[in-house]
């Protein structure tokens, strides 16, 4: 037993199955913030040797999470099914699934919803600093990363009893660095901003789990948005309130309150059949043995699946100029055609339906983005939806939890979401004539 290192107990440092939690999910997410100094001092055991090649990936299995923002994970599920995946479970704020390489990078390149892919590298009995140590000392970095890469390790945690989360990201930091340097002679540098390779390891009471993070940066980010609006929602978050809401890709869609534009522009790539992530690097192209032949075949199969033209009938209005302006740029940096989506400015609560019938999908200005804070806008915009969209299917996401009864509305449906850190609701009504109103 070496004495530099600490002592290793009897523990098992492998588990069947990883926790079907969402890594990101936690309370409190620390992250390096520099390496820490090397107190111990090794004899790298194949220095000067050619580095280990990782063994075939081609037909290996790996235990997969992949997070997403709460109140998606059964849809998530049903994506990651439809895709081809095996054993799908929902977690919390996600799901594990089982995938070879290739549906790895499947995963990246198609799924909607899902925040990360993230592959389980180890899982394990944890219940001190040390034992976080010993799980990324004895963990394969050197399959997927060596010294010519950057690192970045974030660390969180659900009902841990660790005292620090920044010690305990330090501990897992330093395993894996240790480990590359023993055999290999040197140690990754690290880089929190733009690392070439990334890990997580999640806590809870007693266990912990490493990930590898295949995606790099999140999902949500299709590469396209620079324009953001005053409360953006993500891009995952937006194709799942889409999908929450049961629109029928060929039907009118109208977004009356649609800022930068996200809704409608995800539902453009949802109708047209474009990837999520046709046009984004990821991390897993920095990592040793990346394929990119692979890769670059999966991506012309996706192209060739892209229908040519949009047919379905999208509108969004905004009373912000500025907003229009945004999200006409956004719809062109998404290499969408310039009338894919009809972007106007108008006033929500003097708007005229585009068709007989169809979905309406917002998320409205609430607390600091309405000016009016009584409830006579609420009143207005009711008034609005009853007048003119009988036979329309609306959808708002709020974090306000009242405002079904400042709308005089009653839904069919309430779905708790998260918006962020916003506590929300989906808030499904079906506009038929004197129907669904409250007393």
């Amino acid at each position: 037993m070496r004495s530099d290192r600490p002592i290793r107990s009897d523990r098992p440092r492998t588990a069947a199955r990883q926790p079907d939690v969402h890594p990101d999910a936690p309370v409190t997410n620390k992250r390096s913030r520099g390496e820490p100094a090397d107190r111990r001092t090794r004899t790298p055991r194949e220095a000067g040797q050619a580095r280990p090649r990782p063994s075939s990936r081609l037909t290996e299995t790996f235990r997969v999470f992949a997070p997403c923002p709460q109140g998606l994970e059964e849809i998530l599920c049903e994506e990651m099914q439809a895709l081809g995946f095996d054993q799908v479970e929902k977690g919390r704020a996600g799901c594990a699934f089982e995938a070879d390489w290739a549906g790895i990078l499947r995963a990246n390149l198609y799924s909607r919803l899902a925040t990360r892919i993230l592959v389980q590298v180890a899982h394990g009995l944890v219940l001190t600093e040390d034992d976080i140590y010993e799980l990324a000392y004895d963990a394969p970095w050197e399959r997927w990363f060596g010294a010519e890469h950057t690192l970045r390790v974030d660390t969180s945690a659900i009902q841990s009893p660790m005292k620090s989360l920044m010690f305990c990201n330090l501990k897992a930091k330093d395993g894996i660095c240790d480990r590359l340097r023993d055999r290999e002679g040197e140690r990754p540098s690290i880089d929190t901003v733009r690392p070439d390779a990334r890990v997580h390891l999640f806590l809870t009471r007693d266990s912990g789990t490493l990930y590898l993070d295949t995606s790099g940066e999140s999902l949500f980010k299709r590469g396209w948005r620079l324009d953001k609006g005053e409360a953006p929602l993500r891009e995952n978050l937006a194709a799942g309130i889409l999908a929450l809401s049961g629109w029928d890709p060929s039907q009118p869609l109208l977004d009356p309150f649609c800022g930068s534009g996200t809704i409608l522009i995800e539902a453009a790539w949802i109708a047209q059949g474009v990837p999520p992530g046709i046009s984004r690097p990821f991390g897993f192209e920095r990592l040793r043995n990346a394929d990119a032949r692979q890769w670059s075949a999966l991506k012309e199969d996706a192209f060739s699946r892209i229908a040519p033209e949009l047919e379905t009938p999208l509108y969004g209005c905004d009373l912000n100029p500025h907003a229009i302006e945004a999200a006409r740029d956004n719809m062109q940096r998404a290499n969408l055609a310039p009338d894919s989506i009809q972007f106007a400015r108008a006033n929500a609560l003097d708007l005229q339906p585009p068709t007989n019938s169809g979905w309406l999908v917002t998320n409205p200005p609430y607390g600091e983005r309405l000016d009016q804070q009584d409830d006579s806008f609420w009143r207005d915009w009711s008034a609005c939806l009853k007048q003119h969209f009988a036979g329309w299917q609306v959808h708002v996401i709020s974090s306000d939890l009242e405002l079904p009864g400042k709308l005089r509305l009653k839904p069919r449906r309430r779905t708790p979401l998260y918006n962020g850190a916003l506590d929300c609701r989906l808030f499904s009504f079906e506009m038929v004539a004197d129907s669904y109103r409250k007393p």
